[in-house]
């Protein structure tokens, strides 16, 4: 699944092709995606401009005179900027079809993603109680120490909590622990505030950093230019259970948090 970085890259590509730029319509091919496309998007968003994009979490907002269209790229979505004319493939699912010719179009075949017109995006259950962004100034070390307290949860699943701090996912929250030197098992409740400053300049720098190179192509995910991103190549835990530690050279330890696949290591991490 396209993570925050993915989800950047993804604004900062399809951003200047498009802001400013007038919508003349849409083209709904398939309408059922996880929320169903505004059966009138045509009529709501034709004659509006663009005034910019946005991203709240792994969201994108389109903002436009009198509302937002929002975006989610689901597991495998991605989105492209193209000619109107460019010729249609399978599972390009809905176009945006913009002055000058261009067309915004969203391709997702699992179709887990959503594409819906919202009068008032920030308003919307989706959106309203995410929590602050990451790489923003709300976030740091010492709000996260604030909100984990009495907390027995291991901190892994709370740093992934969106109601807490939005979008750190799975990839980046295994290696934004393994930068802090922090177990991810350990109970949120117990870590101090001095690693909870060092974990909060963990995530940005990890976030950050994915961004710069792209993201990271994980199955199906590729960039809005339709290269891959390149951060894979970086990563200091995630995937690598069984291979040894960058730093120390012990073995790296596999195991599950939440359903979700956990990779650190016992002597960096405490």
């Amino acid at each position: 699944m396209p993570e925050l970085p993915e989800v950047e890259v993804t604004r900062l590509g399809i951003s200047p092709p498009l802001v400013g730029k007038i919508l003349q319509g849409a083209i709904v091919r398939e309408p059922r995606l996880r929320l169903a496309v505004n059966s009138d998007l045509e009529a709501r968003i034709a004659g509006q401009q663009l005034r910019q994009i946005r991203r709240r979490g792994k969201y994108l907002l389109l903002d436009l005179d009198t509302g937002s269209i929002l975006i989610h790229l689901g597991m495998s979505g991605h989105l492209r900027v193209l000619p109107q004319e460019t010729p249609v493939v399978k599972h390009d699912h809905v176009d945006l079809l913009f002055s000058q010719g261009i067309c915004l179009r969203f391709h997702d075949p699992r179709r887990f993603g959503v594409l819906r017109w919202l009068e008032a995006a920030d308003a919307h259950p989706l959106i309203a109680h995410l929590g602050p962004e990451p790489l923003g100034p709300d976030f740091s070390g010492d709000y996260l120490y604030a909100h984990s307290r009495q907390r027995q949860m291991p901190v892994k699943t709370f740093l992934m909590d969106a109601h807490q701090v939005v979008g750190v996912g799975n990839i980046y929250a295994n290696e934004a622990l393994f930068d802090a030197g922090i177990d991810p098992r350990r109970p949120a409740g117990r870590i101090s505030l001095d690693r909870y400053r060092r974990l909060a300049e963990a995530v940005r720098g990890v976030l950050e950093a994915a961004i710069r190179q792209g993201g990271t192509t994980l199955r199906d995910f590729t960039r809005p230019d339709g290269k891959n991103g390149y951060f894979r190549l970086s990563l200091a835990v995630y995937g690598r259970a069984g291979q040894a530690c960058n730093r120390c050279g012990k073995t790296l330890l596999g195991i599950r948090i939440g359903g979700r696949a956990t990779t650190y290591c016992s002597h960096c991490q405490h």
